[in-house]
């Protein structure tokens, strides 16, 4: 998930992080039922994760940048801090009964990677359990913020039925102005 110098500091800055927790978090999760253990794929600088441990009792975290876990573990000790990579998750089966990624999924490298992140996410569901998350539409405001970064956008009108292919039903997908925000749900048992 390389990003450039710009990116970095944005993404670290408090401005961000207000604006996180004032604006987008509540609109990504609002309506969503996060339950008792909730996986976040792709933290970053943390943003959400300071969020998200207030709304749940048990977050796991897995980041794919080494440097990046290893802060992120010694900023949330109470967090389970795993070094991985969303589209190979080292995770048991139905472990969680949510799993959450925001503004991530464009650094994803390729589509088919994409793919393969929603149908980890899948799997480590519990049966009901919801795929939740908000992720950015281009611009050029968004492409100049992201030169020398990895970029692969996510079209929210091809997105239900990616998330439908990686086995989730009840799909869901918002655009505003600038972003998109998801929701899914892993199938019930019979």
């Amino acid at each position: 998930m390389p990003m450039n110098l710009i990116h970095r500091r944005i993404c670290s800055s408090a401005k961000w992080g207000q604006r996180v927790k004032d604006s987008l978090m509540p609109w990504a999760l609002k309506d969503v039922s996060l339950g008792e253990d909730v996986l976040e794929i792709g933290p970053g600088f943390g943003a959400t994760t300071r969020v998200l441990t207030s709304l749940t009792p048990r977050l796991t975290i897995v980041e794919v940048d080494p440097a990046s876990a290893q802060r992120l573990a010694a900023e949330f000790p109470s967090v389970r801090v795993i070094e991985g990579d969303g589209a190979s998750l080292p995770l048991d089966d139905n472990e969680f009964s949510a799993v959450t990624c925001f503004t991530m999924l464009h650094h994803v490298p390729s589509v088919s990677l994409q793919d393969r992140l929603f149908a980890q996410a899948c799997r480590v569901l519990r049966p009901g359990g919801v795929f939740a998350g908000v992720d950015s539409r281009v611009s050029l405001r968004f492409r100049i913020l992201h030169i020398r970064d990895t970029m692969v956008v996510v079209d929210p009108a091809s997105l239900p039925d990616r998330l439908r292919a990686a086995g989730f039903v009840d799909v869901s997908v918002e655009t505003v102005p600038g972003a998109f925000r998801f929701r899914a749900k892993k199938p019930a048992r019979p």
